[in-house]
């Protein structure tokens, strides 16, 4: 019996772990794939209080995790095939066990959104990718196109222009959804073509990707760029499977929590990118994080130890 399981080795829950394990609780965190969630994803990191020089997102999240398992978090890498949320124990089914706690922490984060097109996943790993940061190397010298307007977008197509031969970005409207400084940057690069109201149609190539065919919202007009890569940057949606008709959630899948951290069901919490807020980034995941392990810390003081 464990006081406290969380559920996602992203920011989030390694904070949340981290908080529960210096407070005195007996605290497991379960993680499928990596820990640090799509921080290990990003570039570089410059937004984060107390880095006041960029890092790397793979170095982040390991210093998370390093400081996390200082104060004794337990982090075991497993998939979780079932929840057990009704009832005062909480139960945590994997591949290879059943575990029981107290409280719970949802921290399961999000993951990129696709366009749905053909040849989308039968192509990703040859051509299609999610992660500039991760795939960017295989493609020195070479084109690529992004596609998306916002941050991730921006960050990912000023990453690759450091390394490709060119970048294409490519976006429905004629401006950027990205922060002023980071849309600054792309336009100012001469490395970066632009490619305004407009949208990939298809992803070209026999058994890879050769390029993309890009269709103009206003007029119709279609144009097919040879590129050798394309990364897909048009959002997030919150890894929420897992706990689809168990606790409240947003149509969009996030889950509805109070400032607390609490969900409609009694002992259990939500924290970071599965959480409906108005704003996802590293520092509020983190603060949710914080929250919803002193919120289950209260918890259990009230419930078990009365």
């Amino acid at each position: 019996m464990k006081d406290i399981i969380i559920v996602g080795g992203g920011l989030a829950g390694l904070t949340a772990g981290m908080y529960a394990q210096r407070g005195g609780l007996d605290t497991l965190l379960f993680e499928k794939m990596f820990t640090g969630g799509q921080a290990s994803t990003t570039n570089l990191i410059e937004n984060y209080p107390g880095f006041d020089e960029p890092i790397s997102g793979p170095d982040f999240a390991m210093k998370i995790e390093n400081h996390a398992r200082k104060f004794g978090l337990e982090i075991l890498y497993d998939e979780i095939t079932d929840l057990e949320l009704e009832g005062k124990i909480k139960k945590v089914k994997t591949e290879n066990g059943v575990y029981e706690c107290k409280a719970l922490i949802l921290a399961m984060g999000a993951e990129p959104r696709k366009l749905g097109l053909d040849k989308e996943d039968e192509f990703r790993g040859r051509g299609v990718s999610y992660c500039a940061t991760c795939d960017g190397a295989f493609y020195r010298g070479k084109d690529v196109v992004v596609v998306g307007g916002g941050d991730t977008a921006a960050e990912d197509a000023l990453f690759l222009s450091q390394y490709v031969n060119k970048v294409y970005l490519v976006h429905r409207r004629d401006t950027l959804r990205a922060t002023k400084i980071l849309a600054d940057r792309v336009i100012a690069s001469n490395k970066i073509e632009k490619i305004w109201d407009s949208t990939v149609e298809a992803i070209l190539g026999e058994n890879q990707v050769t390029g993309i065919r890009v269709a103009n919202v206003k007029t119709g007009e279609k144009r097919e760029i040879n590129v050798d890569g394309i990364f897909i940057a048009i959002g997030v949606r919150p890894n929420s499977d897992l706990i689809k008709d168990k606790v409240k959630m947003s149509e969009a899948g996030y889950v509805l929590t109070n400032d607390s951290m609490e969900t409609n069901i009694p002992g259990v919490f939500a924290a970071g990118d599965l959480r409906q807020k108005p704003l996802l980034q590293l520092v509020t995941a983190a603060s949710d994080g914080a929250v919803a392990a002193y919120s289950a810390q209260r918890y259990i003081i009230e419930k078990f130890d009365e």
